[in-house]
């Protein structure tokens, strides 16, 4: 199976509040997406043939946005009962609800349970921005930055679990910064053995974003160093991995061709100009990454 995740950060806020949204209103955002996106998809799949039928297409997307999200596909799929994209929600507390225990006491928090009753499939957990986050918090409290690490690593193990008891698979991001580059196995063993501690792995994917490489001006890793640190993670579990450094159209060929990947992230579509996510660049990126695969 390839995967080729797309994460919608907080896309839908407009432009002139400083956000990157000029495709429709926000109320109409997410069912406007994933209607367009299964679309495209169905037509993608008629030309790509049996192949296409090898790849899932989750999205993660702002919690708000998930039920008219569903909507828009339940009224697309009456004829059948699976849709190509599959619905995911931006990470989850590492508490839940339970029968007989906690009744729903999570104010302001996302539960896994709460979103799987929403329909969703899929839960990005671990990505640089949420352990940015949780860092930060731990850094305000005074916590020593070794702590912070193990602490980390701990609610996110946390998270993951609630995230399977409650039925989701699970994204899992790691990576290395430039200071960890020295040490990149280290790391990435660390973030292995503590996040997956007691996990069931046939419901996860690991998603290597190599933080040194991505943001304006950084040099991305080349498809050969893509594929060392592939095999190297896979040298420490068995999971499938994913390219999250960023799948665009000018790299999703040569993404695609790297036997050891198992597919790629998706952000943002377009980084000049208007800047933003556009269903059909993204159904571009798609097309060019599955035809990487087909030269392989």
């Amino acid at each position: 199976m390839k995967y080729i995740f797309l994460n919608l950060k907080r896309f839908d806020i407009e432009r002139n509040l400083g956000g990157v949204n000029s495709l429709v209103a926000p109320a109409e955002w997410g069912s406007h997406i994933a209607g367009e996106l299964e679309d495209g998809l169905g037509s993608l799949a008629k030309k790509a043939g049996a192949s296409l039928d090898e790849f899932e297409f989750p999205v993660f997307f702002p919690e708000a946005h998930l039920i008219p999200a569903q909507q828009a596909l339940m009224a697309r799929t009456d004829s059948s009962p699976i849709a190509r994209l599959k619905l995911g929600c931006q990470s989850i507390y590492s508490q839940d609800v339970e029968v007989g225990g906690n009744f729903g006491a999570f104010t302001s928090l996302r539960t896994a349970n709460a979103m799987s009753q929403l329909h969703c499939q899929w839960v990005i957990i671990g990505h640089s921005e949420e352990r940015r986050a949780k860092a930060n918090v731990m850094s305000l409290a005074g916590a020593d930055p070794d702590k912070i690490i193990s602490v980390q690593h701990e609610l996110l193990n946390k998270e993951i679990l609630c995230a399977q008891r409650a039925g989701l698979k699970v994204l899992y991001c790691i990576g290395e910064s430039a200071e960890d580059l020295p040490r990149r196995r280290q790391v990435l063993e660390q973030q292995l053995s503590l996040g997956l501690a007691g996990v069931n792995l046939s419901t996860v994917v690991l998603g290597y974003e190599p933080l040194w490489a991505i943001g304006p001006g950084k040099t991305p890793p080349t498809a050969q160093q893509i594929a060392q640190v592939t095999a190297e993670v896979k040298s420490l579990c068995s999971c499938p991995v994913v390219y999250g450094g960023g799948l665009k159209k000018e790299n999703a060929e040569s993404i695609g061709s790297i036997k050891e990947l198992d597919g790629g992230l998706i952000a943002l579509t377009r980084f000049t100009g208007d800047i933003g996510f556009y269903p059909q660049e993204y159904l571009e990126i798609v097309s060019t990454y599955v035809k990487g695969v087909g030269d392989c």
